[in-house]
């Protein structure tokens, strides 16, 4: 069985001596988001802040900060999962099995909620004012909540089977907000929310907006579930939970997660909007400010000893990207089913996730061919971006799998060496312009618009890639070449200062410098800012190379053609992955308070040790 509620996940917490509880009077005002950061580091156990400043509500951090940790907290669920998923594996010899159907009789059973005519959550009342002021990074516009569960249901069809549980941003403090009346619904493109908010407005009909805080675990793991279309997110909960979970029915309204710690009740009006943000987000930039709909508060409920649960997000790996390692875990035995012809994905978190997927199909269309190419592979990555979150991806590349068997998209280094050695220019790239892209992604040409590139890899070996530096003659002011690795140039730019939509004219001179022939050496070359930086690991050269360029603005190529609309190269391919004039600035610590929590880690106090 999962944890009915949050305190009784504590209480395992703490018998497993894996809770530390802090007395220290702290600030939520950017001192204990960097304690959460730093302690995520560290590896260091769930933190509860029994003092936060401003605020008569403990602060829980870091629940899911190891992996070993978020597996002891759903240990129940994986070991349904696993059965689930060998049941699918092999369905035939699973339906003659009688002890089959009555496990499938007792689940079907469970994983639907239940309705309950009370619950600890209506204990009390509370304003957003009371609600910790929780300001992650120095130029955030306010405080929002970082795990909410919002909740809708479809203003035409009512009931869980038509409801959404999302996690997105909810800014309560901060900009134009009127205080403890209005707060701030970010949610991003390919949502489920959308849909429903689409359909209140075309009944000229307000949308009813729930957000619990706390509550079963189980109910955060479903809000970040990339379930497909139709299955609703809380019958996942209740699977992760081994129950069905409790709700209050209330007239007129959504029902209330009857064990959540808190509950803001409200409801988004038409089109109305302000402007929400900035805030740090999971690219390791600032999201900007921009207009999003507003949720005009009815009221706020918590329960007895209610506890305030949270994350901070920012530049991968936050403790975000572990719950995103689980939700991978989760949904891998079934990608084939979902995707047709597809092995494996891998959605780089060190990229910031949507930037750059990493997939391997299969290449089937002509097998009598006698050069293999890439075909079916395209049509493969045609389907990732065509449904579910795998379509907000930028780059996607591909490989086919009959080409290396045990090729892997978790070993990044040897993806790149397997794709770089392969690729051919003239032929492997396909663009998608002007289409939609992550909201969070500032290096396309407008807020939730820019453009994708699919890379197709299929056939023999094109090249040996080195990992001596060649001899180049640079012109000004290009500088400072270094191999990162086999067959990767970076090259140090000047800082830009173009136009969002307009080639650099300083990049375009250099393809006419760089050889034809170094791409039989160093087919890819990515100009940076920071050699010395970039080149530092990988994370740091998928961090600066897919979150700081667009594919339609910022690959170049040396002696590059466009052929019946198709656009190739025959010498290097070149990203520009300079941070721009028109990109969001990257998150930085406040130097101040940096120093003041490193000092209270260093003295020997309570967050000695875990920071």
């Amino acid at each position: 069985m999962g944890y009915k509620n949050l305190r009784r996940c504590l209480e395992a917490l703490s018998r497993k001596g894996d809770l530390k509880i802090i007395e220290t009077e702290l600030d939520p005002d950017l001192e204990i988001p960097l304690i959460q950061r730093l302690a995520f580091r560290k590896k260091a156990p769930a933190l509860l802040f029994k003092r936060p400043k401003n605020t008569p509500f403990p602060l829980l951090a870091n629940l899911f900060g190891t992996k070993e940790r978020v597996r002891f907290i759903f240990q129940d669920f994986f070991k349904t999962w696993e059965r689930l998923t060998r049941i699918c594996a092999h369905p035939p010899s699973a339906l003659k099995d009688p002890l089959f159907w009555a496990y499938l009789a007792r689940r079907g059973w469970s994983i639907r909620p239940k309705k309950t005519k009370k619950g600890p959550i209506l204990y009390g009342e509370c304003r957003i004012s009371s609600l910790p002021y929780l300001r992650s990074w120095p130029k955030d516009g306010g405080a929002y909540i970082t795990l909410p569960q919002v909740y809708t249901e479809d203003p035409l069809k009512k009931g869980f089977a038509h409801s959404n549980l999302g996690m997105y941003r909810i800014q309560i403090r901060g900009n134009d907000y009127l205080l403890d009346k209005e707060i701030g619904l970010h949610y991003q493109i390919h949502r489920g929310i959308a849909a429903h908010h689409q359909r209140a407005i075309s009944r000229g009909i307000p949308l009813r907006v729930n957000i619990f805080v706390g509550g079963p675990p189980a109910m955060t793991l479903a809000a970040v579930m990339p379930l497909p279309e139709g299955i609703p997110e809380v019958y996942f909960a209740c699977l992760v939970a081994g129950e069905r979970i409790g709700f209050i029915p209330r007239k007129g309204n959504l029902p209330i997660l009857a064990e959540a710690d808190f509950c803001i009740t409200g409801e988004v009006r038409g089109r109305e909007t302000k402007e929400e943000g900035p805030f740090g987000d999971h690219l390791g930039y600032y999201s900007l400010r921009h207009p999003f709909p507003v949720i005009k508060v009815d009221r706020v409920y918590h329960r007895i000893g209610a506890i305030w649960p949270f994350t901070t997000v920012g530049r991968p790996p936050q403790e975000d990207s572990l719950l995103g390692e689980v939700v991978h875990e989760i949904v891998a035995p079934f990608v084939d089913k979902v995707f047709k012809g597809i092995v494996e994905i891998h959605a780089v978190d060190a990229a910031g996730v949507h930037p750059l997927l990493l997939a391997l199909g299969k290449e089937r269309y002509v097998p009598f061919a006698p050069e293999r190419r890439p075909q079916e592979i395209i049509t493969c990555a045609l389907q990732l971006l065509g449904s579910t979150q795998t379509s907000l991806s930028k780059y996607v590349l591909i490989a086919a799998i009959e080409d290396n068997p045990s090729l892997s998209t978790r070993d990044i280094p040897g993806f790149f060496h397997h794709i770089l050695s392969r690729i051919v220019f003239e032929r492997d790239l396909h663009f998608i312009t002007r289409t939609t892209m992550d909201t969070l992604d500032y290096s396309g040409i407008s807020l939730n618009q820019g453009s994708k590139v699919i890379i197709t890899v299929a056939g023999e070996k094109k090249r040996e890639l080195s990992h001596q530096p060649p001899v180049l003659s640079l012109p000004y002011p290009f500088k400072n070449p270094r191999v990162f690795a086999p067959g990767i140039l970076l090259i140090e730019g000047p800082v830009h200062r173009g136009k969002r939509d307009e080639k650099d004219p300083l990049i375009s001179q250099l393809t006419k410098h760089l050889p034809h022939s170094l791409s039989q050496k160093f087919p890819l070359v990515v100009i940076v800012d920071h050699v010395e930086f970039t080149s530092k690991n990988w994370e740091n050269f998928l961090w600066t190379t897919f979150t700081r360029s667009d594919p339609a603005t910022d690959i170049y190529g040396t002696g590059e053609f466009t052929h019946l609309k198709h656009w190739g190269c025959n010498g290097p391919l070149i990203i520009d992955a300079r941070l721009k004039a028109y990109h969001a600035p990257p998150l930085e610590e406040d130097p101040e308070v940096l120093k003041k929590v490193l000092k209270m880690g260093r003295r020997g106090g309570e967050l000695y040790g875990i920071i």
